[in-house]
């Protein structure tokens, strides 16, 4: 199956004039935002061919192999964009990375000038950091997060700077700062949006789907996510969805490098039972918690995770034992109401995950018997 790298060396020579802007070019862009482009793109425009010099003379791509995250690929994408004219004139601008361990606000975008005359604001999704993910945690418990103002001021920004149309996206936290950014800018900067790109994104608080910026906003959403999608069905959406075809399994999906291309767009699919089953039990433990209920269990859930002494789950992970010990030791120092809540909340999910299967066992079995009447490979996939 073919990825976002072979998609490239089969267009890069295939204009935007000729083949126009698609979804599979939304996902290199979006996944091209995670590269730092600290110290070689600031607010004006760089051609792409200097960034890719600049970026290769201060990072060696022996270091970009030892990094196993699974964004550690997006400086990769520039060799294949640089090489063809798809995107080798692309100018990329305005990059900003801001982190605010007292507001718990991680939001870093950058915007690409394209050959069509537009620019694509890409909001990076979720880095290592645990301020990173705490604030994703919070998108469930608050209206809005530090990281999500950021986002419109960012766009505001970008739509004054720029007289071109725009589209928006990202992907992981990064499509919900683009839908959040695009939903609350000025009646001005949402006019001049063509699309908002939501890749594996996570949702909203339900109240938020109601305002009148959020549902002028909503016909130009593109919403996308694998076939066994998690991130992606966390919290509420009102978009409609397009599934595609991925290599990876499970949570493994949410990473855009394993998701299958064709010769203009993905390779399309049906959700998995095992992406229905985890939208039904996120969905109802989710819902089944107050607002003080979420907020007290993720803050008990990163006091644990910060009495490690780390800053990312990449340190954690360097130190899995001596991180371990730190984390249980915490747990167990924990006043008895704090564990009790997180017991009782694990037991909720673990039985809203077996009356889930209960449910979907009619369906299940129905499945089995036809596989075993046609057992060809064209037979339903499951995950």
């Amino acid at each position: 199956m073919a990825d976002i790298f072979e998609y490239l060396e089969w267009r890069a020579d295939v204009p935007l004039s000729v083949a126009p802007f698609n979804d599979v070019d939304n996902l290199v862009l979006s996944e091209l935002a995670y590269t730092d482009f600290t110290g070689i793109v600031s607010r004006d425009p760089v051609p792409l061919p200097t960034v890719h010099e600049r970026f290769f003379a201060s990072h060696s791509r022996e270091e970009l192999a030892a990094n196993t995250s699974f964004t550690a690929k997006a400086p990769l994408l520039m060799d294949p964009m640089v090489a063809g004219c798809r995107f080798g004139t692309m100018r990329v601008c305005h990059y900003v990375s801001e982190l605010d361990a007292e507001k718990t606000a991680q939001m870093s975008a950058t915007t690409f000038l394209l050959d069509d005359g537009t620019a694509y604001v890409a909001f990076r999704g979720t880095d290592s950091t645990l301020i990173g993910w705490r604030e994703d945690f919070d998108i469930g418990c608050l209206t809005e997060t530090s990281g999500q103002q950021n986002a419109v001021a960012y766009l505001e920004k970008v739509a004054a700077d720029l007289d071109v149309p725009l589209r928006v996206g990202g992907h992981s936290k990064g499509g919900n700062f683009a839908e959040y950014a695009a939903s609350f800018c000025s009646a001005g900067t949402q006019s001049r949006i063509i699309a908002v790109y939501s890749n594996d994104a996570p949702g909203f608080r339900n109240e938020l789907l109601e305002l009148p910026g959020f549902l002028h906003i909503l016909p130009k959403i593109v919403r996308i996510v694998p076939d066994t999608s998690i991130i992606g069905m966390l919290l509420s959406h009102k978009s409609r969805f397009k599934v595609i075809k991925s290599t990876a399994f499970g949570i493994l999906q949410h990473d855009g490098f394993s998701w299958n291309v064709k010769r203009d767009g993905f390779v399309e699919a049906e959700l998995s039972n095992t992406g229905k089953f985890f939208d039904q039990i996120l969905d109802s433990w989710i819902d089944g918690m107050d607002d003080q209920t979420r907020t007290s269990v993720t803050d008990t859930i990163f006091s644990i995770f910060e009495s490690t002494g780390a800053d990312t789950f990449h340190e954690m992970s360097q130190q899995k034992w001596k991180s371990a010990e730190a984390m249980f030791s915490s747990l167990f120092k924990m006043p008895s109401d704090k564990q009790a809540e997180l017991i009782k909340l694990t037991g909720n999910l673990l039985k809203k995950g077996g009356q889930a299967i209960l449910d979907q066992l009619p369906d299940r079995l129905l499945s089995w018997k036809n596989h075993e009447q046609d057992p060809s490979p064209a037979a339903e996939r499951d995950d």
